[in-house]
């Protein structure tokens, strides 16, 4: 038995999309999947330095891990109207130099958020830790995140939704790609096809029981958030778009890549379908 690390976030939207491989109701073959759970920027710093096999990241790090993980087709989320929000104290008013809270230099919001505000002063720190200091003073503003976007104090405000910098820079109405997972490349590829593929059956099985799924969570202590916000929530980040990544996708990933190369921030401009695990080997391998 192969026994392969899988780093997620532990945020709702990733719980709920790996935990049918926990719970036992999707099995890998021949190999035992071990989880591990950290904040995103973690993951994508973990990634950087290629420490798990598979492993959850923002989309906007993945030009800089190309040449050492392939792009998965699965456990994707994007935001469709909405997404990360920048969020002020209701009494604060920005200035042009205004010091921002981002959940981490390899998150998507950040790029976008470099890109619409060049002269912000950023700080980085953990995302649970960001309304609270907005709150307190210590930033002017902060970009929520995960379930943050829905729970933040009354009296806080968005200045701007991170959806609407998306539109603006994009040109054009596409989802706005936020998270995905990579695999090593010096996984053989026969194995890497199983495993992807085994992925797409988790995120399909918990998408089909979503309701006994949620509860087991709930039960568990295993999410931060109460049952109406967990439905709100999955509702969002966790659903049919999440299970395999659609043309609109590739066409949204596409974008963000050819925005960041234009802005300076990937050295090369890169199409992701290019990234892809090729699935047809296995179909040809068989014939």
């Amino acid at each position: 038995m192969r026994t392969i690390s899988v780093a997620h976030s532990p945020d709702a939207d990733d719980i709920f999309m790996y935990y049918a491989i926990k719970f036992g109701w999707v099995t890998p073959k021949d190999t035992i999947f071990t989880n591990i759970a950290d904040d995103i920027e973690s993951l994508n710093q973990a990634t950087l330095k290629g420490e798990y096999d598979i492993c959850a990241i923002s989309f906007a790090l993945y030009p800089f891990v190309k040449d050492d993980y392939a792009l998965l087709r699965t456990a994707v989320s994007f935001g469709n109207g909405y997404g990360p929000k920048l969020v002020r104290k209701k009494t604060t008013k920005l200035k042009r130099n205004f010091k921002v809270a981002l959940s981490g230099e390899f998150t998507t919001n950040a790029l976008l958020f470099k890109i619409a505000y060049p002269n912000a002063r950023i700080t980085y720190m953990n995302f649970l830790e960001i309304e609270q200091a907005v709150l307190d003073g210590v930033v002017d503003a902060g970009v929520l995140i995960h379930e943050s976007i829905l729970t933040y104090d009354e009296s806080l405000e968005v200045e701007k939704e991170i959806w609407d910098i998306w539109q603006e820079l994009a040109g054009k109405e596409l989802p706005l790609p936020l998270g995905g997972m990579c695999l090593r490349r010096s996984i053989p590829l026969n194995y890497a096809i199983d495993y992807e593929q085994t992925l797409i059956k988790a995120v399909k099985v918990a998408n089909s029981n979503k309701g006994l799924l949620s509860k087991m969570l709930i039960e568990q202590n295993l999410i931060r958030v109460d049952a109406p916000t967990l439905d709100k929530y999955l509702d969002l980040y966790a659903n049919d778009d999440s299970i395999d990544l659609s043309d609109i996708q590739y066409d949204a990933l596409d974008k963000l890549y050819e925005l960041g190369y234009k802005h300076g921030f990937y050295e090369n401009l890169i199409k992701s379908r290019d990234f892809l695990i090729p699935s047809e080997y296995k179909e040809l391998r068989e014939k």
